[in-house]
């Protein structure tokens, strides 16, 4: 099967590169390889208690497609149902073909043509496309990232890993230990603290957390005064020039900024939990992700001790729960080890140009979605900083644009020419978090300035990628 666009992955990404295609370059024919079986991606992946958006809704969810449900911060199955009602809505579903995981795949210069490998009921499928663009993120669905702990084998009962939630899983008046201290375990904590007798965190070392109601009631207003689509424009742009002043203000003034947080975490907690050393992070604020905790749901149950903090080494697991390098013993019936996910490049595909493999981790990212010396592929890469979708659609949109360039001139090939120098210690995400350091050889580097240089930066993005010529003489076009 050949088509013009072949799109892996029907998650949120795939859904809305679909949309865009059918919209904005409705001539190219495509087709999306799912390796799952239903649409969802990461929604459908992630079943445990209480997960839920650490965006808002309003630009998380699609621009052509103005989230309708009053909550900013969303449950799962919300989102989820969300991305499935979009993907029947356009007739983007029957694009789809399920259960198809790609292995690999091939460039050749001499036909302008992708040969992708596939696997489809244990079986090899090929498929031939111009152009690959992959929208299957950058976690590993196949495993999450596993700690090996000194006498994990010792404990008699139950552990999780978030990644893959029993779920017949009764923790209904059960001693819970959560180890870590990111976005999955602060959701998990006050989640799990409402059906079990209690919860402990268990962390190294302390994240950054954020509390914001659940519902942005000025948006809302907006939204009920205004009709749409003008409202929901109004609200996004609010909220773009929001959060654009927050990251600008923490990146410019860490120390004032860190101060903020501290104070805020520390108003929330009252009496119930000492600030340091459980909220007093060693790093800068936005060094690594802010965990957002909605209308401060993790705050309420550790002051109403449904759940407790404690910051400290694991020394060991034992029968009955943990022993702490404090030699604190914590008992439980049920570890969920949130320790963290696995990141892989290009959905963890074997490139290979004119029959040389693609080394990733040596490549240069191109305006934040294209790979130095690889032609006709793009990689749908979220904000960091933001919601994944305003990145997501701007890629998807400036693909439209290539493409229809190449259409009208003629060009078959688009290749991004590597830089004469490139920053290799930086990585496409502008994070010192742990699962972008452990991933650090396999990630595309970073140059030091524009179009090579990642600005995490919508606003700027939106111009560049809107309104800039795409033939700014680092992208090389070719004719047949």
């Amino acid at each position: 099967m050949h088509v013009d666009v072949l799109i892996v992955g029907a998650g949120l990404s795939g859904v809305n590169a679909a949309y865009r295609l059918r919209t904005r370059s409705p001539r190219r024919t495509y087709v999306i390889l799912e390796a799952r079986d239903t649409i969802g991606g990461t929604w459908d992946q992630f079943r445990y208690p209480g997960i839920r958006s650490d965006s808002d809704m309003f630009t998380l969810g699609y621009p052509f497609r103005p989230w309708p449900n009053p909550q900013a911060i969303a449950d799962g199955p919300s989102i989820l149902s969300y991305v499935r009602d979009t993907a029947s809505t356009y007739g983007i579903d029957r694009e789809i073909r399920f259960g198809h995981k790609v292995i690999s795949a091939s460039w050749s210069t001499k036909d302008a043509m992708w040969t992708v490998e596939a696997v489809h009921d244990g079986e090899p499928k090929t498929f031939t496309c111009s152009f690959l663009y992959l929208c299957s993120g950058y976690y590993s669905y196949d495993r999450g990232h596993v700690v090996d702990f000194p006498g994990q084998g010792d404990f008699t009962g139950t552990t999780v890993h978030p990644q893959f939630w029993p779920e017949d899983l009764d923790y209904t008046d059960k001693n819970v230990v959560v180890i870590g201290s990111g976005a999955t375990a602060v959701t998990l904590v006050p989640a799990m603290a409402e059906k079990a007798a209690h919860v402990t965190m268990v962390q190294r070392s302390p994240s950054y957390v954020v509390a914001r109601p659940q519902q942005d009631e000025a948006a809302n207003r907006i939204r009920a005064k205004l009709p749409d689509p003008l409202g929901h424009r109004v609200v996004r742009a609010k909220i773009l020039v929001r959060s654009a002043i927050f990251y600008q203000y923490m990146r410019r003034f860490p120390t004032r900024a860190a101060a903020l947080l501290r104070k805020g975490a520390a108003a929330a907690l009252g009496d119930s939990v000492p600030l340091d050393p459980h909220f007093a992070p060693r790093y800068n604020p936005w060094d690594q992700r802010l965990c957002l905790v909605p209308d401060g749901d993790l705050f309420t149950a550790l002051r109403a001790k449904q759940a407790s903090i404690v910051t400290d080494h694991i020394e060991t697991f034992t029968p009955d729960g943990l022993r702490l390098k404090s030699g604190r013993e914590l008992t439980a019936d049920i570890i969920v080890t949130a320790t963290g996910l696995n990141m892989i490049a290009v959905g963890g595909i074997a490139l290979t140009v004119d029959g040389k493999p693609v080394d990733t981790g040596k490549t240069t990212v191109y305006k934040g979605m294209m790979l130095s010396g690889v032609p006709n592929l793009a990689w749908c890469v979220g904000y960091a900083n933001a919601s994944w979708t305003l990145r997501a659609d701007l890629t998807a949109r400036y693909v439209c644009r290539l493409l229809n360039h190449m259409a009208r001139k003629g060009f078959t090939v688009c290749t991004p020419t590597p830089p004469s120098r490139a920053d290799s210690s930086r990585t496409i995400l502008n994070l010192t978090s742990g699962y972008v350091n452990r991933a650090a050889a396999i990630l595309p580097k970073q140059g030091t300035r524009r179009p090579w240089r990642s600005r995490e930066s919508y606003l700027v993005d939106h111009v560049d990628l809107t309104y800039a010529p795409v033939t700014d003489g680092v992208m090389r076009f070719t004719k047949p």
